[in-house]
């Protein structure tokens, strides 16, 4: 059986954050959200990082990412959950903190400038 490959497999560098200047975005690391196959993946921008886990479904005939996260938010404890989709090339989503903010996002697929194997 052909397996189909899944698109938001991969590391996508953050473009566009619609509540912090892509200074921020970019303040320690390029800001990314990387997705592994084994439903399980990291991001990174500003001083927020996270570890998700992350399940595919269908919202109105188009396939998203829907994620929850745990991680730190300037060495605090922060975790919440988002999600994103594809489109023109590019993922578009939001990203929620639990009892915080929330931000929409744009990534683009782009070579992993850390040469992350195995994802």
């Amino acid at each position: 059986m052909k397996q189909t490959l899944n698109p938001f497999i991969g590391k996508w560098t953050i473009v566009e954050m619609e509540m912090w200047d892509q200074d921020y975005v970019n303040m320690e690391v390029p800001g990314h959200f990387t997705f592994r196959k084994d439903g399980t993946g990291h991001f990174q921008f500003g001083l927020v990082q996270g570890e998700m886990d992350w399940h595919l479904e269908n919202v109105g005939g188009m396939s998203r990412i829907a994620f929850s996260w745990e991680g730190g938010d300037e060495m605090d404890p922060a975790s919440a959950s988002g999600w994103a989709q594809i489109g023109n090339e590019e993922m578009q989503g939001r990203i929620f903190f639990h009892q915080g903010d929330e931000s929409a996002f744009r990534a683009i697929n782009a070579p992993d400038p850390f040469h992350i194997k195995g994802l």
